[in-house]
């Protein structure tokens, strides 16, 4: 009766760890790096927790008064006199260390102030008395002046818009007693019926909760303070309206993000106020990110984290998805007309969660994987250097994966086969290997087409808003609250994808959405990598 005998531990002695070792002095120069910076990180991990013990003990033990006393007798003398000495008479120092410590160090400057700043000039003459020469006491005349900048700021500003509409009428008619016809100016419409907001107002609204995660209670008593009183009921109110205005923009962006070639996508819950509960429950918002031609950050809110979601959304997508290893994305696959773009970002994290428990394993793992971004970073210096274009860039990628790349992850799958045996199934780096191995055809389509990333951390980044203003928020009021955020989170990401001001391009946007429904011709010069600002309004 045979019986699999498995290693009592998934860490190599020393001595197998050298005999081990890769003869590939590129991978062995990736493993010292990442040797260094773990041992860097865990030397900062000993130092903080070596100077939480001294304080702990200190108050246990230690004197409270915060005195040094230098008549104290030493615990350690010798230590002390030897710490002396070597202060007394330092170490010789060499002409090539001298030069490099005594190198002045350039210095950073202070930026120039934009010159579309508005400037007010304040002009600062002497007192008649000081205009006065102490020689001859003649006067003094200007000879010129010295100009210096200060950058000041003044409280946000709400004014008031009167809309004065002129009414016309014929003086013939009345001058006949005929009932003359009253004809009213219109003017510009409002973006709610019966609404008190301008676009402006709104749209600063909106900025400073989906862009600069600042939660609407808080605004409530940033306006109080500028004098007018706004309840948070009264900004949810316009958040709703704002997203309602802006829906058939929004239904746009979505169907060009499903004509992309590729589209990264990722989820993070929200927490979700329901009345027939005492708690929150979770929500997801999920972004999808159009290709290069299709720029639009697209949102769409679930109730949950159910395959339903990627499986609505993307019903009529085809082309390269590329996510991480949730299963809820596995019925987009089935029919074949989408195929899977793996994330080694996901794949490095798994090895590199292991490093405490097999860090032999773990680090030329790391090491290996490395080399994939080394040469990803090159060919992106590269494309910079010779200043392709995207197609020229695209062209120089994917040459590169298949020359470079591709051996290399041969090699690392003949590393994996080999090390498969000695790895405890449910250990952390056993865990990393499954992940791996049953990943590895869509860890490896990057490889097929330039247009492919080699990692899914442009989908984390753009999530990265909705992660830091749910710390401010904490959560949406309703379904509906999801939904909403979802829309105005697609606007302001799209803007920060195209470095636009979010708030002149809401402004803009929704006081033309509000005058009526628009043609698509009209809604697609709407759209952020097309739309073109306003001239300025005249002071």
């Amino acid at each position: 009766m045979s019986t699999d005998v498995r290693p009592s531990s998934p860490s190599p002695s020393p001595q197998d760890t050298a005999a081990c070792l890769p003869d590939d002095p590129v991978i062995l120069k990736r493993m010292i790096v990442e040797l260094l910076t773990t041992l860097h990180e865990r030397n900062q991990d000993n130092e903080q927790l070596r100077h939480r013990l001294d304080l702990l003990l200190r108050r246990l033990y230690g004197s409270k008064a915060e005195k040094f006393d230098p008549n104290q007798p030493l615990l350690f003398p010798e230590l002390a006199a030897q710490a002396s000495d070597s202060q007394a008479s330092p170490p010789p120092v060499d002409d090539d260390a001298k030069a490099a410590t005594t190198k002045k160090k350039p210095g950073h400057g202070r930026r120039q102030l934009p010159k579309d700043l508005q400037r007010v000039r304040r002009e600062h003459a002497l007192p008649e008395a000081e205009q006065l020469c102490p020689c001859c006491h003649n006067l003094r005349v200007k000879i010129g002046e010295e100009l210096s900048e200060q950058l000041d700021q003044e409280p946000a500003r709400l004014f008031v818009i009167e809309h004065a509409q002129f009414k016309y009428a014929c003086q013939h008619c009345h001058a006949n007693d005929q009932s003359p016809q009253i004809v009213t100016a219109p003017k510009p419409a409002g973006l709610f019926a019966k609404g008190l907001p301008g676009p402006g107002l709104v749209a600063q609204t909106i900025v400073n909760k989906y862009t600069d995660h600042l939660p609407l209670h808080r605004q409530e008593r940033i306006y109080k303070r500028a004098g007018v009183e706004l309840s948070r009921k009264t900004l949810c109110d316009w958040m709703a309206g704002s997203a309602e205005l802006l829906r058939p923009l929004y239904d746009l962006m979505v169907s060009l993000v499903l004509q992309s070639r590729v589209i990264h996508t990722d989820d993070t819950t929200v927490p979700i106020l329901d009345e027939k509960r005492d708690t929150t429950r979770k929500g997801s918002l999920w972004i999808y990110l159009g290709d290069r031609r299709h720029a639009h950050n697209v949102f769409a809110y679930t109730p949950s984290r159910t395959r339903d979601g990627p499986r609505d959304f993307l019903a009529a997508f085809r082309g390269h998805l590329q996510a991480d290893a949730f299963s809820g994305y596995d019925c987009v696959f089935t029919n074949g007309l989408v195929e899977e773009v793996a994330c080694w970002a996901h794949a490095r994290r798994k090895f590199y969660e292991a490093r405490t428990t097999d860090a032999a394993r773990s680090h030329e793992a790391l090491a290996r994987i490395g080399r994939l971004y080394d040469l990803e970073r090159a060919a992106a210096e590269q494309i910079a250097k010779d200043e392709l274009d995207a197609d020229q860039a695209d062209a120089l990628r994917v040459r590169l994966r298949q020359e470079q790349a591709a051996p290399e992850l041969t090699a690392l799958r003949h590393w994996l086969d080999e090390q498969a045996p000695h790895v405890l199934p449910k250990s952390p780096m056993g865990q990393a290997f499954t992940y791996v191995n049953n990943q590895w055809q869509a860890l490896l389509r990057y490889t097929t087409a330039g247009f492919l990333a080699i990692d899914n951390n442009a989908a984390e980044r753009a999530l990265r808003a909705i992660a830091l203003g749910r710390k401010n928020w904490l959560f949406c009021g309703s379904d509906n609250g999801g939904h909403t955020a979802a829309i105005l989170f697609t606007m302001t990401s799209t803007c920060q994808r195209h470095r636009l001001d979010p708030f002149a391009y809401l402004r803009d946007v929704l006081q033309k959405l509000a005058a009526g429904p628009l043609p698509t011709e009209q809604l697609l010069e709407l759209l952020p990598d097309r739309w073109t600002p306003p001239p300025p309004t005249p002071a």
